[in-house]
């Protein structure tokens, strides 16, 4: 039984090189409806951002998209998918994704993705949220990206634990199932400073 109701993707303003990526964004997008999620992305109408909101969308999720102001003429280039939400700045833009969704994904993309996957997974290391965070792992997109992760674990710069912080999987029908019983890991810092066991 599924424990939230609303998904946040993060994933690209570009559809990527290969047909894959733009194959899962769209795989992503039914798989959100056919389980009855809610759909929380970055509001814009291009790439992948575009292609997992809109099937989302066409398939009956309510799709709600957070854009700040500055971006609304460089991700938008159409209509806007579902409800806008449109924000000063960026901080405000992972904040509000972050308080409207349960559980999140990312889905390949750049340097704005890594961005909002690294602050949500860093969130959650420090117990400001215990929301499952899983990686669509396409085509082996996020393996070398995985590799550098357990590197930092191998040299001491994440606790083994924090590890466990996401989940990865090629599958999206799988990662939504997974994340729906995923459990926080041990040794997480609460909002209030102190370690939880």
């Amino acid at each position: 039984m599924k424990k939230f109701n609303s998904i946040c993707v993060f994933c690209g303003a570009n559809a990527g090189n290969q047909p894959h990526y733009v194959a899962a964004a769209v795989a992503m997008g039914k798989e959100l409806a056919a389980q009855g999620f809610n759909l929380v992305y970055g509001g814009g109408s291009v790439g992948l951002m575009g292609e997992v909101a809109r099937t989302a969308r066409d398939n009956g999720c309510t799709v709600i998209g957070i854009i700040p102001e500055d971006l609304t003429t460089k991700e938008l280039m159409g209509y806007p998918i579902g409800e806008l939400i449109v924000v000063a700045t960026m901080h405000e833009r992972k904040a509000k994704m972050a308080e409207l969704s349960d559980a999140i994904v990312a889905l390949p993309g750049g340097f704005g993705t890594l961005d909002e996957l690294f602050e949500a997974i860093t969130w959650g290391q420090i117990g400001l949220h215990h929301k499952p965070i899983g990686l669509l792992n396409v085509g082996g997109f996020f393996d070398l990206l995985i590799q550098y992760i357990d590197h930092c674990v191998d040299e001491g710069f994440i606790r083994p634990q924090h590890r466990q912080l996401f989940l990865v999987d090629d599958d999206p029908a799988r990662l939504l199932e997974r994340l729906a019983t995923h459990q926080p890991p041990p040794g997480l810092v609460r909002t209030d400073g102190l370690e939880r066991a």
